[in-house]
């Protein structure tokens, strides 16, 4: 066999292995006692979202109970949600979040 050609076959087998990784949503949950403006400051802070974007999902989050920030890589989204709960505890609220695969 011709080089060139198993050389294409192994590159087009590795393509074919090779997918995507999984993604994952990182989700608020809402309670009743953390302050809706400190929602929109996570999610303006930690997500980047201009006000107007953060001030649609703190709304989303309080009106359905949970409101997607963003959705990202396993490891990308695990920082995510230590990040705001380590926020949410430097301000004494009790602001859930969390992550499931997209």
């Amino acid at each position: 066999m011709p080089t060139q050609f198993s050389d294409d076959a192994v590159k087009q087998a590795s393509r074919e292995k090779l997918k995507p990784p999984p993604m994952y949503k990182v989700l608020l949950l809402n309670d009743d006692f953390t302050p809706m403006e400190f929602v929109v400051e996570v999610l303006q802070q930690l997500f980047h979202m201009n006000r107007e974007r953060a001030t649609h999902v703190m709304l989303q989050v309080h009106t359905q109970g949970r409101g997607v920030c963003g959705v990202y890589t396993k490891d990308v989204a695990a920082t995510k949600v230590e990040q705001v709960q380590q926020m949410a505890r430097s301000h004494q609220h009790p602001l859930q979040c969390v992550m499931e695969e997209n």
